[in-house]
């Protein structure tokens, strides 16, 4: 396991909201995000409201397929030019980007088969086995008339009301533990706090474990 003296900012964006949290620092930053959010304006945000931080390298969690430090697709609740955006020469610091849910995955990991929801804008999913991190675009995937994170992410709680979208969450835990087979399942993101009643065999995670996975990235040795 290695350990780095390095001081690490770690940037969780999200549809609504980019967090960042650098290492010795008591609380983290909010910063509004949005629908039209993009590259060019996080850059001065991140410098702005990280301005007396230090930090040597950088995580971001990022909402969509990563894939080799790279990101692969525009997200689908903010702006564009994602994809082609040259973050290290933006910061002028080596960066290590994560999809956002994997991240808060790794800080979740307490040594068993992990299977982890992340209930926010969309729904994010991931995996974390034999010290391995492994993306789920399982949001994606068909559930009724459409996909799972059609009847689980934000807008469906705004519109449909929080009952009938507990509802689908515990029937999303029940079909991904099926496929999944975990020996342990984190529901975490923002909207977790609602829920009225915790599925069995599940825990709640917090979002302070999107920054310990941050962390955790430069700290010790996974499989991205």
């Amino acid at each position: 396991m290695k350990k780095s003296n390095q001081k690490i900012l770690v940037i969780d964006i999200g549809g609504s909201n980019v967090k960042i949290l650098a290492t010795g620092q008591p609380e983290r930053i909010k910063i509004p995000s949005g629908s039209e959010f993009t590259p060019d304006q996080l850059i001065p945000l991140i410098e702005e409201h990280a301005a007396n931080w230090e930090y040597d390298v950088i995580t971001m969690g990022y909402p969509g397929v990563v894939k080799h430090n790279k990101i692969m697709s525009e997200p689908v609740n903010m702006g564009k030019g994602w994809t082609d955006f040259d973050f290290e020469a933006a910061f002028g610091c080596p960066i290590k980007i994560i999809n956002d849910a994997a991240m808060q995955a790794l800080g979740s990991f307490e040594g068993k088969k992990l299977l982890f929801l992340g209930l926010g804008t969309g729904l994010g999913t991931a995996m974390v086995m034999n010290r391995t991190v492994l993306p789920i675009e399982g949001g994606h995937l068909p559930y009724k008339k459409t996909t799972f994170e059609s009847y689980i992410g934000k807008p469906y709680l705004f519109n449909s009301g929080q009952k009938r979208w507990e509802k689908h969450v515990n029937k999303a835990v029940e079909i991904f533990r099926d496929a999944f087979q975990p020996e342990d399942v984190v529901l975490g993101g923002g909207n977790s706090k609602l829920l009225t009643e915790v599925p069995e065999g599940c825990r709640l995670g917090t979002n302070q474990n999107a920054f310990k996975g941050g962390f955790r990235l430069w700290e010790e040795d996974f499989w991205v």
